[in-house]
């Protein structure tokens, strides 16, 4: 639980950027761009056509766009996302609704990465696999 920055209230609407330094929960109308630091909280009754980034997103409204969380993001029921989710943590509830791809890796982890070609994964730890050491 961390302290509201702001709060956009039922029957708002607002259009653009809005950027936030703390936490901010949207129970309104929103078409654009959110972003902020901290929280980013999506109202049961908020409907959210817009790109967001934020420390930790929790939705429980209805968006539409992209979400990419540095901490965390938490899909609670009746959420309806339409959209990719880019974090390193994903908690979706019984209920939700989640259409698009997630990435559990940061977009400056995936940059980084080699072709896939080149990837090598372990399937069994080194014991299982007689290597020792």
């Amino acid at each position: 639980p961390t302290e509201l920055q702001a709060h956009l209230g039922r029957g708002s609407r607002v259009e653009g950027t809005l950027t936030f330094q703390g936490s901010v929960k949207i129970d309104g109308q929103v078409e654009g761009q959110v972003e902020a630091k901290d929280t980013v909280i999506v109202g049961d009754s908020a409907s959210v056509v817009a790109q967001i980034n934020a420390g930790t997103i929790i939705i429980k409204g209805s968006v539409t766009g992209d979400l990419t969380a540095v901490k965390r993001v938490e899909l609670r029921s009746p959420a309806r996302v339409l959209g990719n989710i880019v974090t390193p943590s994903l908690v979706i509830q019984d209920g939700v609704v989640f259409e698009g791809h997630c990435s559990m890796a940061g977009a400056d982890t995936r940059a980084a990465d080699k072709p896939e070609r080149d990837k090598k994964v372990a399937l069994f730890p080194k014991e299982e696999r007689g290597v020792n050491g």
